[in-house]
């Protein structure tokens, strides 16, 4: 039987209960991906083109990341969760698959947004964690059900 993990960015807490409910649905660990500096609400303004965010997302910084006790060996699939910025995943989730060896697993995407998809997520992405297998599940609002939750469980 293979073994899963959910892990995610959340800026708001809307990605948070959303990795928190699919943990639960899938019946997998959860593991949350913090930043060494948090961010502040000034920082998440993404009509300032000097807010943290938007220099982040613009210059493709990867911002340092707390190391968790988290031993990704035990995971055969890995879900990452984040809010889509800028049509992408943040920069931080390069972060996390930097910080670890993905190599033979597969990562699942699923991200929370007002009306943006993936966009180049996976290309984006891809780099960071070049011998893992990552796909697209899906983009969800705060309105979801467990069919959702299905469709990422079984992407």
């Amino acid at each position: 039987m293979s073994k899963s993990l959910v892990a995610y960015f959340s800026a708001s807490g809307t990605t948070k209960s959303l990795a928190e409910d699919l943990a639960n649905h899938i019946g997998c660990d959860l593991y949350e991906i913090k930043p060494t500096v948090r961010y502040e609400k000034k920082d998440l303004n993404w009509l300032n083109p000097l807010s943290r965010s938007s220099v982040e997302m613009r210059k493709r910084i990867h911002p340092e990341i707390i190391k968790g006790d988290i031993d990704i060996t035990a995971y055969d699939t890995v879900y990452i969760g984040f809010p889509i910025w800028w049509y992408i995943a943040p920069t931080i989730i390069n972060s996390f698959l930097e910080s670890l060896d993905f190599s033979g697993k597969k990562i699942v995407l699923f991200a929370t947004s007002g009306g943006s998809g993936f966009g180049k997520a996976v290309e984006e992405l891809k780099p960071s964690a070049p011998k893992a297998v990552i796909v697209e599940s899906t983009v969800l609002n705060k309105n979801y059900t467990d069919s959702d939750l299905d469709k990422i469980a079984n992407a």
